[in-house]
């Protein structure tokens, strides 16, 4: 198949829905689709009206804005609030919320924050003010971590001595491997993100597979993806022979992106990071390796960050837990009260892909 209509074929769909009553066991099932894309396909077609009442789909954690710590935006709303810097971001995290403020906020107050599509913009940003200090953002998966190596080995070569890069790239992986050992959760597959995959290949996931005894099926974002993926992990649960699976053959490899994988690891060493809402995950982040370090903004512009009286909505929100898939987003008492898509106040709601925005907007 080559056009998109074709993935939303109905009367294929209807049959995929057909196959998978006819091979869904009795029991409850926990499917986590890891990706924000994904889950928001599920509310956005209404494919979960189509599988079992007894197969649960579980949000997980696969939206970079969610799971940007707070410590982290509060460390670049002060950045925003040095003399001489810009802060160059994509558009989506400007709402997500630190401690007192957003960057959003600051921007409206006057600080230099600026939106940009890559980081290649920020490199023309350094090269036009070469007065100014620019720090990049640095946030996203392996599908961002490649775009960002590419630029430092760049500014490098160009010799750019005015841009910094905040690094708080993730990895998928370790975030999964992180979620099973959570007993309360109960996993009994994963529906694996299409983009990550490509970068990062098939083969990443059978460690999980395994020593964890789950599913994983990569697929991609279209309904017909999503169902037939969706049938291969309740067979394998049916069947208890636990593999991966690879649905999106057509734009994933059992190796990945092998050029994109040399050039994140040239530039960058994994590292451990804090997830909003799951905390400190060992060997989950990639920070800026020693021999570029004169573009790494924690070494070259370490900052200290001030706090003030915190918001006591704080403590009342569960974004954590909505992230981990223990609850549904109606579930916190913030959720369409004080915490909407037009004022987020936790950042599940920030992003189109976050599960508290996508059951805000289709649930």
């Amino acid at each position: 198949m080559k056009y998109i209509d074709e993935f939303r074929n109905q009367r294929l769909i209807k049959s995929l829905s057909r196959s998978i009553k006819q091979v869904t066991p009795e029991k409850p099932i926990n499917i986590m689709e890891v990706c924000g894309t994904h889950t928001r396909s599920f509310f956005r077609f209404g494919l979960r009206q189509l599988l079992p009442s007894n197969v649960k789909l579980v949000s997980g954690p696969g939206c970079p804005v969610c799971v940007s710590d707070q410590d982290y935006i509060d460390a670049a709303i002060a950045y925003a609030g040095i003399k001489n810097v810009i802060i160059a971001s994509f558009g989506d995290m400007l709402n997500v919320p630190g401690t007192v403020s957003t960057l959003e906020k600051e921007r409206g107050a006057g600080r230099d924050i600026r939106i940009v599509y890559s980081p290649w913009d920020a490199l023309k940003i350094a090269r036009a003010h070469p007065g100014k200090k620019i720090i990049f953002l640095a946030v996203g998966f392996e599908t961002t971590a490649p775009a960002i190596a590419l630029t430092i080995l760049k500014a490098k070569e160009d010799g750019i001595k005015n841009l910094f890069f905040f690094s708080s790239l993730k990895l998928i992986i370790p975030a999964m491997k992180c979620l099973l050992g959570d007993r309360r959760l109960k996993i009994n597959g994963f529906l694996c993100p299409g983009h990550v995959s490509v970068v990062i290949g098939s083969n990443a996931y059978r460690p999980i597979t395994q020593k964890y005894r789950v599913g994983c099926c990569i697929a991609g974002f279209e309904p017909l993806d999503m169902m037939e993926g969706m049938y291969f992990l309740i067979k394998q649960v049916k069947d208890k022979k636990f593999a991966v699976k690879n649905q999106y053959s057509r734009a994933v490899k059992n190796n990945g992106n092998l050029e994109a994988k040399k050039i994140t690891a040239k530039v960058f060493r994994t590292a451990q990071e804090r997830w909003r809402g799951l905390g400190v995950i060992p060997a989950s982040g990639l920070e800026i390796r020693k021999e570029f370090s004169q573009f790494d903004a924690r070494v070259k512009l370490p900052i200290k960050i001030k706090y003030s009286a915190k918001d006591p909505r704080i403590k009342k929100c569960r974004c954590g837990d909505v992230l981990k898939g223990l609850i549904r987003p109606p579930q916190c008492p913030l959720f369409n009260r004080s915490c909407r898509p037009d004022e987020p106040f936790g950042p599940c709601m920030v992003s189109s892909e976050g599960t508290c925005n996508v059951y805000y907007q289709y649930h």
